[in-house]
């Protein structure tokens, strides 16, 4: 995808953000704790790319940390709940497919943990599949997993 100009924010409207750039290693996870932390089936997610510029627009008082793992964790918005990002070493490291406004120009590649997917969940399309973790080869972990 080319450099393009995303932006997002909660359900609330109480934080917004912009992204300068494009995504990429976008992935759906089906563990427990993300069906959890995004209330539904599984995770959509996807990393920032390195080239690309992130800025909170509003609202960033609003935020709430959660640490999912040594230097991992996921940022909600204090208000309505919603999970906003990924965080490594408390920088954005990637979005919340589902609080991005439009089209965020990426379709998910990958399904992870589904070996511990809801017993009532169906997973559709043609996206690769992986029972637990992607191979190291494929991506950084950064949905907390």
């Amino acid at each position: 995808m080319a450099d393009s100009t995303l932006q997002g924010g909660c359900f609330c409207n109480s934080v917004r953000y912009e992204l300068t750039g494009s995504l990429q290693h976008a992935r759906a996870c089906h563990c427990s704790r993300c069906r959890k932390a995004f209330s539904g089936a599984s995770s959509a997610y996807a990393e920032i790319s390195p080239s690309s510029s992130f800025v909170w627009v509003s609202g960033e008082d609003l935020l709430s940390i959660h640490e999912t793992g040594e230097g991992w964790g996921m940022a909600f918005c204090s208000k309505c709940g919603s999970t906003l990002c990924g965080l490594h070493e408390g920088v954005v490291h990637g979005l919340t497919l589902g609080c991005i406004d439009g089209d965020p120009g990426v379709e998910i590649e990958m399904h992870i943990f589904v070996g511990s997917k809801a017993p009532w969940d169906h997973i559709g399309g043609d996206a690769v599949q992986y029972a637990e973790h992607a191979p190291v080869d494929r991506h950084d972990r950064g949905d907390g997993a």
